[in-house]
């Protein structure tokens, strides 16, 4: 075992599990105020459910070294027995314990799911998503991962390649958002519903948790800390940043404004859609996968109203087609020079032929996955129901959770009857029974301006 190796895909495990609450925080933030928690307990709920499936039977269905082209078998079932897993991405200098590559890969299919969420806010009822999560997490997320990171996958053996994600957790959790959203339909009086973030400072901070976790995300999956780990960081980073600028810039020519909102999503945006290619281009074609992801995205955001589906964090518009351009635009830009597996695009001189793999790989996976997805959530909605019954302008917050997110009662003050604390102390006082708050008295001005005077 290669101990630089190990503790690289170790650590990068870890920042990929940070991205899951980061995503909490991010949706959260994007929210009205009554659905927080909701939308917070739908992104969270995955590292439980997800975690027991991914090792009872998700892990051996994607990665068994048994089975077909298509599906895996149960010779790993709960990990029982873990032979050492083949490699999609890397040569064969890999050498890191196989529980390594199942704790790693068990934070990808965790996350997957959770990233659709953003599409249904405020909609869906919490015991139809878990059902979903068990359904997504079994029968669709292990299928599409063993036909693109397993070396036996029929898209693998086709000459198809995703390095980290464009087409397994963009585009299928993007195809699953488009499904569902079918099933559990619009928010009542979409599109005239004006509804506002609740705390942009919060969403900030889950996008900043995103960005670093992204790290991982891309730059791990290699499996080996080498150079091309450090060309996937560097491609991941100056991807995001240079698609911020773009949907900027976009964004001012069309709104005449750039906004926070605005700059978060472009790099997002780009990060998504540098995800299939960022260890197989060099750094140029990463500035200019940004920039394409920030102008296409920013105006993908419209199509919801052009198609008349709601989608209420834009997640089609950032992960799903930021998940396709870059699983597509890998055909143009992959360079062998970078990473001696990949093949050569057609700006690299290898022809369209990496073009036209890549063009099946999309269509296959965002099929499978929506017509799976569509299934699935329809039979939740007949049965145990998957949309949650009731007006939105309901709190989902008190409803599911029997609180709210925010709650200032801890900071009051109390009404004096004469407008001076000196005059009525009284005012001041606790009263019998009544709870102490962090600010229970009134400032009394006389004494701090008698000190002032003192002072000076």
């Amino acid at each position: 075992m290669n101990g630089a190796d190990t503790a690289w895909v170790l650590v990068c495990a870890g920042l990929v599990l940070f991205m899951t609450p980061g995503l909490a925080l991010f949706y959260g933030g994007m929210v009205p105020v009554r659905n927080v928690l909701t939308m917070m307990m739908q992104n969270i709920i995955p590292l439980g459910v997800i975690t027991l499936t991914w090792v009872l039977v998700g892990y051996t269905l994607a990665f068994s070294n048994q089975g077909n082209s298509v599906l895996g078998e149960f010779d790993a079932f709960a990990l029982i027995d873990v032979d050492t897993p083949q490699f999609h991405t890397v040569t064969a200098g890999v050498t890191i314990p196989a529980l390594a590559f199942v704790a790693y890969q068990m934070m990808f299919a965790i996350i997957t799911p959770a990233l659709l969420t953003g599409a249904t806010a405020g909609r869906l009822k919490f015991a139809g998503w878990t059902i979903f999560l068990v359904v997504f997490s079994i029968v669709i997320y292990p299928q599409v991962a063993r036909w693109l990171w397993n070396p036996k996958g029929w898209l693998t053996q086709l000459g198809a390649q995703d390095w980290a994600g464009g087409l397994v957790v963009h585009a299928s959790a993007g195809a699953a958002a488009v499904a569902v959203l079918l099933v559990v339909g619009r928010r009542r009086g979409w599109p005239n519903l004006k509804t506002s973030p609740n705390n942009l400072p919060l969403m900030l901070v889950g996008a900043g948790i995103l960005w670093f976790g992204w790290f991982g995300f891309n730059a791990g999956d290699g499996l080996q800390a080498n150079d091309i780990a450090a060309q996937a960081l560097v491609n991941t980073h100056v991807a995001g940043g240079s698609a911020m600028l773009t949907w900027l810039i976009v964004e001012r020519l069309t709104s005449g404004h750039s906004t926070l909102v605005g700059a978060v999503s472009g790099a997002v945006a780009g990060l998504a859609t540098i995800t299939p290619c960022a260890g197989y281009v060099n750094t140029g074609s990463a500035v200019l996968i940004g920039l394409i992801a920030g102008c296409v995205c920013c105006f993908a955001v419209r199509l919801k109203h052009l198609l008349r589906y709601d989608d209420a964090l834009d997640v089609i518009a950032v992960h799903f087609v930021g998940g396709l351009i870059g699983s597509f635009m890998l055909g143009f830009f992959a360079d062998s020079r970078v990473n001696p597996v990949s093949a050569d695009g057609l700006f690299a001189g290898g022809g369209g032929i990496l073009l036209w793999h890549q063009t099946v790989a999309i269509v296959c996976v965002v099929a499978f996955s929506f017509v799976l997805s569509w299934l699935a959530a329809a039979l939740i909605n007949r049965t145990i129901g998957l949309r949650e019954p009731g007006p939105e302008q309901d709190s989902l917050d008190k409803v599911q959770q029997g609180q709210a997110a925010y709650s200032l009662s801890g900071v009051t003050t109390h009404p004096t009857t004469s407008g001076r604390g000196a005059d009525a102390p009284e005012a001041n006082a606790v009263q019998p029974g009544e709870p102490r708050h962090v600010i229970s008295a009134i400032v009394n001005t006389d004494r701090i301006d008698g000190l002032r005077d003192a002072l000076l």
